[in-house]
């Protein structure tokens, strides 16, 4: 698995999920019981994990999207 991106923005989350969904492409959230954790203060973000095999066409949707400076960079 390879971190897609990594944000606090929920709304952005979801929207992310559905638009990889949509171009068959699974995904994975990280870290979604940690801000249980830290009482939703928004101080842990979470991580959207894809397949390594995936990684470059989630890239392009989220780059259609207008999306793609979201993007993590190793």
């Amino acid at each position: 698995m390879r971190e897609l991106i990594r944000t606090n923005d929920r709304v952005l989350l979801s929207f992310v999920v559905a638009l990889l969904r949509d171009a068959g492409i699974a995904a994975v959230l990280a870290d979604t019981n940690m801000s249980i954790l830290e009482g939703s203060i928004g101080a842990f973000p979470q991580r959207l994990l894809v397949e390594d095999s995936d990684y470059e066409a989630a890239c392009r949707v989220l780059d259609e999207a207008d999306l793609g400076q979201w993007v993590k960079t190793p």
